[in-house]
């Protein structure tokens, strides 16, 4: 290994462990409203990149990912609580992104088989399935009022206010437990996406994506890896749904409505389609938005407070009109998203730090003096 691999690699490390260090301090700095965003963004950032894996590297389009978050978020409410199996909770949690790749499995011979608009359209149906299932299924989800999560809990420690718990002299509530949480939740998400990315099945999706008749030419089974995809993307919005579950402590069928999906969309679009980081980056802006702005509707111009004067505009309305003029934006001038902005700008930071070396200038050397031309000698 070269040294200069060798300083890549451990410089890598370094990035990653204070970017680790960092994600661990907000418990101790902030209050409970900034918590919860980090939360809510990282629940999202697990689902969108399991729909860039979908969407952006498969090639597949799918309107149906908030179907999958209700299954798992629902999923865990129901086989952890009453009535319900009850099982615990460390257990119900897998169960349930199980259930949510189960789900994706039973509808992936139409993944396998349908692509393009058809396969967003036959995804679409499952969405409004779903949300009919859960408001007449009352004994299982609760009807329109929903439920209540019960808190997870891993080797007798709660994820929620049960118990007074004190760190550095910090209260820890619901919020600062489950931040940790959604942490590990997220690096999990992290590495098994970018590994997969990376690996055969990784780079067959690319392929397929690419060009389906080429991926087919070099022995890649279509609908076998589109149905595999399907059920990876599934499994990740599984787990994204049992962690929203957790975060808002109680589960309601209009939540998870063809706006979710529309919001996944917006955030693998804006982020950057195929992308890990840009998939995370999207969900943070998405989600982030219309909660920043519902918080400080009365100091924007042109934002109402909610529950002000009708015809005025309302903080999620107009996060809504800012991210859509986003996608506009991105779509037009930068394809490749937030991802492909932050990539560019950073190669650009580098190629002015590194310094330029400069060559002397080797001048010609003049041409040899031409021979002198000797006379014509007269022949006798």
């Amino acid at each position: 290994m070269s040294d200069r691999v060798r300083a890549l690699l451990t410089r890598r490390r370094a990035t990653l462990l204070t970017v680790a260090v960092l994600l661990c301090l907000p418990p101790f700095y902030l209050d409970a409203f900034w918590l919860r965003i980090g939360l809510f963004s990282m629940a999202a950032a697990i689902g969108a990149v399991g729909l860039a894996l979908l969407s952006g590297t498969a090639g597949q389009l799918s309107l149906g990912h908030a179907f999958f978050l209700a299954v798992g978020a629902y999923g865990y409410t129901w086989l952890a609580g009453d009535p319900g199996p009850g099982l615990p909770t460390a257990l119900a949690v897998p169960l349930a992104v199980l259930m949510a790749g189960l789900a994706g499995g039973l509808f992936s011979p139409v993944a396998g088989r349908v692509k393009g608009i058809y396969l967003g359209i036959a995804t679409l149906a499952l969405v409004f399935l779903g949300h009919h299932v859960l408001l007449t299924a009352e004994s299982v989800t609760g009807g329109f009022n929903g439920r209540s999560v019960p808190p997870l809990s891993l080797g007798g420690f709660t994820f929620d206010t049960g118990d007074e718990l004190t760190v550095l002299g910090v209260p820890f509530g619901a919020e600062e437990r489950l931040w940790f949480l959604g942490l590990a939740l997220f690096a999990l998400t992290w590495f098994t996406a970018r590994g997969l990315l990376r690996s055969r099945p990784g780079r067959a999706l690319a392929a397929l994506r690419d060009s389906e008749t080429a991926a087919a030419v070099m022995g890649v089974d279509v609908a076998r890896l589109r149905s595999a995809a399907f059920v990876v993307s599934s499994m990740y919005a599984g787990l994204a749904g049992v962690l929203l579950a957790l975060a808002f402590r109680r589960v309601v069928p209009d939540y998870f409505g063809l706006v979710l999906s529309v919001d996944y969309l917006a955030m693998i679009v804006i982020g950057g389609l195929g992308s890990v980081a840009g998939a995370t980056a999207g969900a943070v802006f998405v989600t982030a938005l219309p909660l920043l702005m519902t918080r400080y509707a009365d100091q924007l111009p042109l934002v109402a407070a909610p529950g002000s004067a009708e015809g005025a505009v309302g903080p999620t309305e107009a996060a809504r009109y800012l991210y859509g003029a986003a996608i506009v934006l991105v779509l037009l001038y930068a394809p490749d998203g937030l991802h492909g902005l932050a990539r560019r700008a950073r190669d650009r930071l580098r190629r002015r730090r590194t310094p330029t070396t400069t060559q002397d200038t080797v001048l010609p050397s003049p041409p040899p003096p031409a021979a002198a031309a000797r006379p014509k000698e007269h022949t006798p």
